[in-house]
């Protein structure tokens, strides 16, 4: 069981992330099953978690189920599309941690918003610590080329990769105590010093040609490559940040908070978010449609392939 969990582990840290490294940490803590660390304590009492399960209840009481979706649900014209909690690329991947979204679900659910004659605008209710990179840069290209205006709305922390995909959205709008930043890219490595505890060593003969296969994180030339690595999503992260909010990567780098997060109030003052405001008023603002029909069976089909086609590309 001991080399299940640490492949676990190490699968979770061969990944770069996009999130606040304290979750980070408390995911990997729960994969260990390490359930006494203390890193699970301190997040337990940030309060944070508990606007997640807060923001959940809030949206079963928005509106009716969206036809078609797995989450989203609909109210007077508005698709809402929950990005709760850490964000994974797929819903396998979340019994690492105690909760979270399916990255592949969330943009399935924009799809089906998208084709459905019910909608006429997407709200992203968004209370999430960030998550792992992979398949963010595809995602937000997609909300950023939404056929219907998308706009992001923070309840509690918008943070990391949640930041990078609210930033396509067309207006970003915070309750007055949330949350934005930590704008960065963290990834976490080991290398094994002793004998474990099942008393073996673990070894690994990484071929000739590919010395940085493992980059090993104990020589110089083994920071930089990872170093090198994390830049390289950061870039991609900021240059997405940049366009979303159409701002230059020289103000993202000395006004977005430098990886740490910003008030509700400070995220508007420095460009980060639009306005401050609530759900209902998101809400209310927008059309209200009433007699719409629901989306036909063809482009829910159309949605369902689209997903399957991405989730494999992302795997």
């Amino acid at each position: 069981m001991r080399n299940d969990l640490s492949a676990l582990v190490a699968a979770i840290r061969a990944h770069p992330w996009a999130i606040v490294p304290e979750y980070l940490q408390a995911i990997e803590a729960i994969a260990a099953r390490a359930l006494d660390a203390d890193v699970l304590a301190r997040i337990a009492s940030d309060a944070h978690h508990q606007t997640i399960g807060a923001s959940w209840s809030a949206l079963a009481a928005v509106g009716a189920p969206l036809d078609g979706a797995a989450n989203a649900t609909q109210r007077d014209g508005a698709a809402i599309i929950p990005m709760l909690g850490p964000i994974f690329p797929r819903s396998s991947m979340i019994s690492a941690s105690s909760d979270g979204t399916s990255l592949a679900t969330m943009m399935r659910d924009l799809r089906v918003a998208n084709a459905s004659e019910q909608v006429d605008r997407i709200v992203l209710l968004v209370d999430s610590p960030g998550g792992i990179v992979s398949g963010l840069g595809e995602a937000a290209d997609e909300i950023a080329a939404s056929a219907k205006p998308v706009t992001a709305f923070v309840t509690g922390s918008c943070a990391s990769a949640a930041y990078w995909l609210s930033s396509q959205a067309r207006e970003i709008v915070m309750d007055r105590s949330a949350y934005a930043g930590s704008l960065g890219v963290v990834a976490t490595v080991t290398r094994q010093e002793a004998v474990g505890q099942d008393g073996r060593r673990a070894y690994e003969i990484v071929s000739s040609g590919a010395p940085l296969k493992r980059a090993d994180p104990g020589t110089e030339e083994g920071r930089a490559a990872l170093q090198a690595d994390v830049d390289a999503a950061e870039a991609v992260f900021f240059a997405d940040v940049a366009r979303g909010r159409r701002v230059s990567l020289e103000t993202i780098r000395s006004d977005f908070g430098q990886g740490g997060m910003l008030s509700a109030d400070r995220a508007v003052k420095v460009g980060m978010a639009d306005r401050i405001g609530t759900l209902e008023s998101v809400l209310a603002t927008g059309s209200r449609r009433t007699g719409a029909r629901p989306g036909g069976r063809r482009a829910l089909a159309a949605a369902e392939v689209e997903t399957r086609r991405r989730a494999a590309n992302w795997s």
